[in-house]
């Protein structure tokens, strides 16, 4: 019996997975609205958003939103708003039921792990009876009729929120073939040698475990290694467990006989940023260690009603009006005080040239990280640009049991550079090939090596 693809795509909302639509027609706007309105009273970056789309977009989501087929695709419908905002600080979360689930590597017979590679989305793992089928390199160059970059740009981008165009390029891979159970994917992959070939997929559960390339066994909060010439490898994989400070302490007297150290932040997504100075203490004898300046967003009522009067000229020589006129354009920014970090440490330092690998995935705490970092003379980034996201989100509840998120707090270098969108960027920037990750071979890793071999 030859049923078609149409026939298929039809079929699977229906009976692949659930549709709850529990949300009623208020319950949708009041989520709506109580995301937009905490946006416009609390977003520190409103003034980098342009006003007349956002509220635009707004109106006519009040008309479109509530007729939305079911909660789900409510959600994602707030999720492109929100993606809008181009941050990766502020989101909207799914509700964490099963009508929400979504899946992203299984289907079945197949599973494939993508990855932004050369800006091309290629599978870097596959199930391991698929290995010969479909090997590692292959690209995905096609997604139900339509080339991947066309894809990408009208079903996966948009839903996205990301300060940066390159981990929204990452991200949009990663989750090119995301769905829910019962989800219908024709895709067309081109081979490592050329060939192509085509697969109807459609969302269920893998039950074969074993992939190729395996997975390790564990991720190591801190992994230690060493390295010829007396190079110590340590990888910082999280700021998020203060474990690490544990862990760090234990390794400390083995660092204490490098001749030279790679920090390796790469995969570090962040977490406390006091748990990262806590280790990067032992790398400099500096007393003040100077980390990123924050501001936010204030709004004292009295001050915007006053502002509706307040003409540009009434600013000039007058602090008063300049508040009032600002406040009325959301766009008064309250400083912070700023304190460098004292380090109070009675302890050996190590001071050795470090070598300190970032990338997309380095985030958050491990970029703060980097920030009291900056003026370290011993001390040199090699990699690619960072996550370029970080502050204080307001975490607040949506209807039906989903969560949203606003950014609160900018943070800046401590003379006012700007990091956030941007990423930081490497003294030295090393970025993998296709040719690199089919040989395993790391290139960041070795470039680092063969810098400190030259700079003893």
């Amino acid at each position: 019996m030859k049923i078609t693809l149409k026939f298929l795509l039809f079929l699977a909302p229906l009976f692949g997975f659930a549709q709850s639509n529990k949300l009623s027609k208020a319950d949708k706007i009041y989520g709506l609205s109580k995301f937009w309105q905490e946006v416009n009273y609390n977003f520190v970056y409103l003034n980098k958003v342009d006003r007349p789309k956002w509220d635009s977009t707004y109106k006519a989501l009040i008309t479109s939103i509530p007729e939305t087929k079911n909660d789900f695709e409510y959600y994602k419908e707030l999720q492109r708003f929100c993606a809008l905002l181009k941050d990766g600080h502020t989101n909207v979360f799914m509700p964490n039921n099963k009508d929400f689930e979504l899946m992203n590597t299984m289907f079945g017979n197949y599973r494939f792990f993508l990855e932004n590679i050369e800006g091309k989305a290629i599978i870097v793992r596959v199930n391991l009876s698929k290995k010969e089928e479909i090997p590692i390199g292959s690209e995905i160059v096609e997604v139900n009729g339509k080339p991947t970059a066309q894809y990408i740009a009208e079903n996966v981008a948009p839903y996205i929120s990301s300060s940066t165009d390159y981990v929204l390029k990452d991200g949009s891979i990663n989750k090119l073939l995301q769905g829910r159970e019962g989800e219908h994917f024709a895709i067309k992959i081109k081979k490592p040698k050329g060939e192509l070939v085509t697969l109807n997929l459609t969302h269920q559960m893998t039950t074969e475990k074993e992939t190729y390339p395996a997975f390790e066994t564990e991720t190591k909060l801190l992994d230690f290694k060493w390295y010829p010439n007396d190079v110590a490898y340590l990888a910082l994989n999280s700021f998020g467990d203060s474990k690490i400070n544990e862990l760090f302490l234990e390794k400390l007297p083995e660092l204490y006989k490098a001749k030279s150290v790679i920090i390796d932040l790469r995969q570090n997504g962040g977490g406390s940023t006091s748990i990262g100075t806590n280790i990067l203490k032992y790398f400099t004898t500096d007393a003040l260690l100077y980390g990123a300046k924050n501001a936010t967003r204030q709004n004292t009522s009295a001050f915007k009603a006053w502002g509706y009067y307040t003409k540009a000229t009434d600013t000039v020589g007058n602090d008063w009006n300049k508040k009032a006129l600002l406040t009325y354009q959301d766009n008064y920014i309250y400083e912070f005080n700023y304190n460098p970090l004292r380090v109070d440490l009675n302890a050996k330092r190590i001071m050795v040239p470090v070598v300190i690998l970032i990338g997309h995935n380095t985030a958050s705490a491990a970029e703060d990280f980097l920030i009291h970092a900056d003026n370290q003379k011993h001390m040199k980034k090699m990699g690619q640009n960072t996550f370029g996201s970080t502050g204080q989100p307001y975490l607040f509840e949506m209807p039906g049991g989903g969560t949203a998120r606003v950014c609160t707090k900018k943070d800046t270098y401590p003379d006012g550079r700007e990091f956030v969108g941007y990423g930081i960027k490497p003294d030295i920037e090393v970025v993998p090939t296709l040719n690199d990750y089919l040989k395993n071979r790391d290139a960041v890793l070795i470039n680092a090596l063969s810098y400190l071999s030259k700079n003893k």
